[in-house]
């Protein structure tokens, strides 16, 4: 048995067993390495998948199981060709070839930022991805059997509770939530603070559970980004409190703040985007993150919790309104609107045209909201239609409009109230470019919001449970009653770093439009129409478009940038992860 940064080894009479990341609990790696080798000993066996952030080889004497656990946070690659797998990586960029690159991959990608993580497609030819969830059986000479998707461990559930309040649902969230920060702790454990609700709770829970437990030596460290000025400055007394509130259950928790205030969206964009293992659309955020990361890399952390991806789980699902559209429920559609409206903010004609309308004929909406907004070439572009600047032909020959059902149907499906939940994971965004210096940095990031025993919690309860007029997140602020300082538990919004990307392409835009019109990779003209590109770059930089828009430059901007870079050849990147490799 061995563990060597982010890889466990395990060996036992039926096999052996790589495990880059953790099963079951951080603390204890070789034994969660070691109970995923003994589940699957048997042929055929098909046991639940335990909780986790994992990526594993599972090496029998007569076969080879390649896995990833359901939230998909470590990748996982394998090379085929023939219908035999020649090599299997964590990184795509190891086993492809920047001659053979695979196009329909760069139209599922840009049909929107979900759709890169849950599709087979890599962008390499003859590189395919392992699924969240997926076991891809082989022989022992690297023939491919067979994949299957199996279904993740849950919790025995109790009955849904009332209508009445989020009381009992609060208490089998709390349940939940606990479990799911008691498997992630470590040895030194940080956990970002903000100042919102959700990163508060788990950094609660942290110091809480380390408190009580029987770990004295376990270090608690409270990240956080601190701004003095512009309107993110309004966060900072709640940061304050949020610290104040966890050292008071943990005395020894270090705080560790990090000065912000020079850092902007597409700061050294070139670096970030062109780094990543694949085209990563929120790349233009990295420099923020990455300060803090390298403060948890410095510090010795061995796991990093976040509370990113709370608010699909955890919030009331507006989508229930689709299902009482479906059911003829029309006047607790109204009622149910009007609740959602005043704690969004938000008039009851947006909530029913974005709940309502958009998820029942997405394509088809999308495409009526580009009519209304003609004349630029940002307005009324969505997540799902073609963005003007990729080329017609490109799109035709390469199955965008196929990528764009796909990835419609993934959203919202037939049932899009449960579409949410799973989709939830992937609205966290799985950054490709923190795996690829995970090796680096030593750590691992965590999401408890997503762990699958509380998302299966926020599933089972009934929509009356999760909604208050008024009132976000209604399950989770009784869950957290008696942790949540007054301040943060009363808190009804949070203020969006929309500031740092605003700030970020006043700053870089213009760089940004030679970048694309300097580019020379011999696909990034096959594929876009530069001059478009260049003027939604610009109408982003007057503040023209919404977010869906936004996404659509940023990730068109990130994939130019990763080909021109692809395109160099270079040695590997320090820190890169050493793949692992079963050899045919």
């Amino acid at each position: 048995m061995a563990r060597q940064g982010l890889v466990t080894t395990v060996s036992s009479p039926a096999g052996t067993a790589a495990v880059v990341g953790w099963a079951d609990s951080v603390h204890d790696r070789l034994a969660g390495a070691g109970a995923l080798l003994d589940a699957f000993d048997r042929p055929g066996a098909e046991p639940p998948l335990p909780a986790g952030d994992f990526a594993a080889v599972l090496v029998y004497r007569d076969r080879v199981l390649l896995m990833r656990d359901a939230q998909a946070r470590i990748p996982l690659f394998f090379r085929e060709s023939g219908g035999r797998v020649s090599a299997v990586s964590t990184s795509a960029r190891s086993l492809g070839r920047a001659a053979e690159l695979e196009r329909r991959y760069f139209c599922r990608y840009l049909t929107g930022n979900m759709a890169q993580q849950h599709a087979e497609l890599s962008p390499f030819a003859g590189v395919h991805r392992v699924l969240g969830g997926e076991v891809v059986e082989l022989s022992g000479t690297g023939r491919l059997r067979g994949r299957t998707v199996l279904r993740a461990r849950r919790a025995g559930l109790p009955p849904a509770p009332p209508a009445d309040g989020p009381g009992a649902a609060g208490q089998d969230l709390r349940r939940a939530l606990e479990q799911a920060v008691a498997r992630r702790l470590g040895r030194t454990t940080a956990c970002h603070v903000s100042g919102g609700t959700d990163s508060t709770s788990v950094a609660l829970l942290a110091a809480r559970l380390l408190a009580e437990g029987d770990a004295p030596d376990a270090d608690l460290i409270l990240l956080a980004g601190r701004f003095a000025g512009g309107e993110l400055a309004g966060e900072r007394p709640y940061l304050e409190e949020a610290v104040d509130a966890v050292r008071r259950l943990a005395p020894a928790a270090r705080p560790v703040i990090v000065e912000a205030d020079d850092v902007a969206d597409f700061d050294d964009f070139e670096h970030h985007a062109g780094d990543s293992d694949e085209p990563h659309a929120h790349a233009f955020r990295a420099p923020f993150w990455s300060r803090l990361h390298a403060v948890a890399a410095e510090l010795g952390c061995d796991i990093l919790l976040t509370g990113c991806g709370a608010d699909p789980v955890v919030d009331s699902n507006p989508l229930h309104l689709h299902r009482l559209a479906r059911s003829g429920r029309l006047r607790e559609l109204t009622r149910q609107a009007r609740a959602h409206a005043a704690t969004s903010e938000r008039g009851i004609r947006e909530i029913v045209g974005t709940h309502v309308v958009r998820p029942a004929l997405p394509l088809a909406a999308e495409r009526f909201a580009r009519l209304v907004h003609r004349g630029t070439v940002l307005g009324g572009l969505g997540n799902f239609t073609r963005p003007p600047w990729l080329r017609p032909g490109f799109a035709r020959a390469h199955g965008y409009r196929a990528a764009s059902i796909a990835e419609s149907r993934f959203v919202f499906g037939s049932r899009p109230e449960q579409s949410l939940y799973d989709a939830a994971n992937y609205l966290a965004a799985p950054d490709p470019l923190s795996w690829r210096y995970a090796q680096q940095n030593g750590f691992f990031l965590s999401h408890p919001f997503l762990d699958p025993e509380v998302i299966a919690t926020m599933r089972h309860l009934p929509a009356e449970a999760t909604m208050r007029a008024g009132r976000s997140k209604a399950v989770l602020r009784a869950a957290m009653a008696d942790l949540l300082p007054p301040g943060i538990h009363g808190r009804t919004a949070k203020i969006p770093f929309n500031d740092l990307y605003v700030r970020g392409l006043r700053a870089h835009g213009d760089e940004l439009i030679d970048l694309c019109r300097s580019a020379r990779h011999p696909l990034i003209a096959e594929m876009f129409d530069i001059d478009t590109l260049c003027r939604a770059v610009r109408e982003a930089q007057w503040g023209m478009g919404d977010s869906y828009a936004w996404d659509r430059v940023n990730c068109s901007l990130a994939l130019v940038v990763w080909l021109e870079r692809l395109s160099e050849e270079r040695a590997p990147a320090a820190g890169a992860t050493v793949p692992v490799i079963v050899c045919a």
